[in-house]
């Protein structure tokens, strides 16, 4: 089996996924650093290995952190070795944290945040229409980044004065090129900083998830400080980053699909089909990292050995032809059905997924609304993603807003 090198710079994510699909449902990929570890790159099979009880989060499973081949520096190890909360956990243990975590982010519960997004999102508008006229914007950071940012922020708790030192620490955090004599420090800057939310909230509890978590330990459901820590830190992580990228890859696909977005704007397309599709084929996760084998496992014609390392390759997986036919590489915001599973399957099923599809379906509809003729700034082929191997992050989304609606001549 020929190993893949998944490309730390990310300079094209779309070849590296057909290269991974092309060598078949499970591929012998290197992480950056030299990590060696295996891929699955189909739909089916990934949905049966995220369900496959011997597919493990135990990091001490791994034959190559028991031989001591995994460096506390590498870039990689906070997202192989958070700490443990429910992303690291299975079983009862996983299910006691999670509980806590998707009653506060119930379908019924997430609905009554559309009041607070709709508010943040018209604020957020206000902002753009207020920028020098015909000048280009960067969307991503003018709009796209702040939106996810604030919601997750009011639901967890978080002080809109530590967003800066978020994102200073989360960009470290996430990068394959963070030094690796810099990374010790940043986990335990993030632990630091995460750790002072916590605090702050057990002396002044208040209406968000963060007390509530709080609350839950102390009612004898045995949550440790760490797990509180780890769970805070793995929702803002997770609960911001992906909506950025949703959003941002929204107006790239329609930017670039102009019969589609025509179509969108004058009602003949819903967004929720806009959502799903670009969910599917420009998922914001391109690799999620990682499981491990406990036993020898079939995957197709090939082998998962026992205490080998796996990641999810849904930039791959979203674009199998296998499961939604020819035109899988193709993006049609009509297509139905269209069962992907960006958000995960299984356990380990992304709990903030319907936050996530809220956000981008209020702020998206209302940007074009505000802005019709919104456009990219620079060709397609321009836009560069961030050296994240984990997620599909733009360094900036430039666009031209054009006249504001009820502002054209």
């Amino acid at each position: 089996m020929t190993r893949i090198a998944l490309d730390p710079f990310v300079t094209d994510l779309d070849g590296e996924s057909a290269a991974l699909r092309a060598a078949g449902p499970l591929a012998e990929v290197e992480l950056p650093g030299g990590v060696h570890v295996y891929a699955v790159t189909r739909h089916a099979e990934a949905r049966a290995l995220l369900t496959d009880s011997r597919v493990v989060k135990d990091i001490n499973v791994w034959n190559a952190w028991q031989r001591g081949e995994i460096p506390m520096d590498w870039p990689l190890i906070g997202l192989a070795n958070p700490g443990r909360s429910m992303l690291t956990v299975d079983g009862a243990d996983h299910r006691r944290l999670r509980t806590l975590v998707a009653q506060a982010l119930t379908v019924k519960r997430v609905e009554r945040l559309r009041a607070g997004i709709e508010a943040l999102t018209n604020a957020s508008l206000e902002k753009l229409a207020a920028l020098p006229a015909g000048a280009p914007v960067d969307l991503k950071a003018e709009f796209a980044y702040p939106l996810p940012m604030n919601v997750i922020s009011e639901l967890m708790g978080v002080d809109a004065a530590d967003h800066p030192r978020l994102k200073e620490l989360f960009e470290k955090f996430f990068s394959t090129q963070t030094p690796p004599e810099e990374v010790p420090q940043m986990m335990a800057d993030l632990g630091t900083l995460f750790t002072k939310i916590v605090d702050s909230k057990r002396a002044n509890p208040g209406d968000d998830l963060t007390s509530a978590l709080i609350a839950a330990s102390e009612d004898g459901d045995h949550l440790s400080d760490e797990e509180i820590v780890n769970t805070l830190q793995l929702i803002i992580a997770a609960g911001h980053e992906t909506t950025i990228s949703l959003i941002v890859n929204v107006v790239e696909a329609l930017a670039t699909h102009p019969e589609q977005r025509k179509k969108v704007l004058n009602g003949e397309i819903g967004w929720d089909g806009v959502i799903e599709e670009t969910l599917r084929w420009n998922t914001p996760t391109s690799h999620v990292l990682i499981r491990f084998a406990t036993e020898d496992i079939e995957v197709g014609d090939k082998i998962l050995p026992k205490g080998e390392g796996l990641i999810v390759s849904f930039g791959a997986l979203g674009r199998d032809e296998e499961q939604y036919g020819p035109t899988a590489g193709e993006f049609d915001a009509t297509r139905t059905p269209n069962r992907h599973i960006a958000f995960g399957h299984g356990p380990h099923i992304c709990p903030g997924a319907a936050l996530s599809r809220l956000e981008a379906g209020i702020a998206l509809p209302a940007l074009y609304e505000r802005f019709p003729e919104l456009d990219l700034a620079v060709p397609a082929s321009e836009l560069r993603n961030k050296p994240i191997v984990t997620q599909n992050d733009l360094h900036e989304l430039p666009v031209e807003l054009g006249c504001p609606f009820g502002h054209g001549d």
